[in-house]
């Protein structure tokens, strides 16, 4: 193949069609699963009755994100990256940080977005007993974690956030 002369779109050759990954009550059972997905390690995590899904690798360093812990934070279901601790929400992608302001030394530490940093994922469930069918859903910017150009379908109040 001529990669210089290639007419080869690279957002329509990625499959995006749904996979099925597992049973649901075997993942309702484990709290989290891994799967592989068109290519791509994914982690697929079933939190307070809904499922979240994100590649398996942290955007920091890639730490192992389904070995991480589970957590709280201002509100915000978070999976701890068991390497350098980074919180990343599990509904947005989001990096989470405590700052203060260091001009007044009374402040109280707030939880602040670092804005979405890491590729997540749709879950689909499909006929529960037959399991859950995985469809690839990327977050805005999703160069934080891979490689690959993807197609994805931006809402209006993200695409102008970066």
């Amino acid at each position: 193949m001529d990669l210089q002369n290639s007419t080869e779109d690279p957002e329509t050759t990625e499959d995006d069609s749904p996979v099925c990954v597992g049973r649901e009550e075997d993942i309702k059972k484990s709290q989290r699963m891994t799967a592989i997905v068109h290519d791509r390690e994914i982690v697929i995590f079933y939190h307070k009755g809904e499922y979240h899904a994100m590649d398996i690798r942290c955007y920091h360093s890639g730490g192992p994100l389904h070995l991480g812990e589970i957590e709280d934070f201002d509100g915000q279901a978070c999976i701890v990256c068991p390497w350098h601790k980074y919180k990343i929400t599990l509904t947005t992608g989001e990096g989470l940080y405590q700052s203060i302001n260091p001009k007044d030394p009374s402040a109280v530490p707030k939880w602040r977005s670092k804005g979405i940093k890491q590729r997540i994922h749709t879950v689909t469930v499909k006929n529960g007993s037959r399991g859950l069918e995985f469809k690839l859903g990327f977050c805005p910017k999703h160069y934080y974690s891979c490689t690959n150009i993807v197609k994805a379908t931006i809402p209006k109040n993200l695409a102008n956030s970066h």
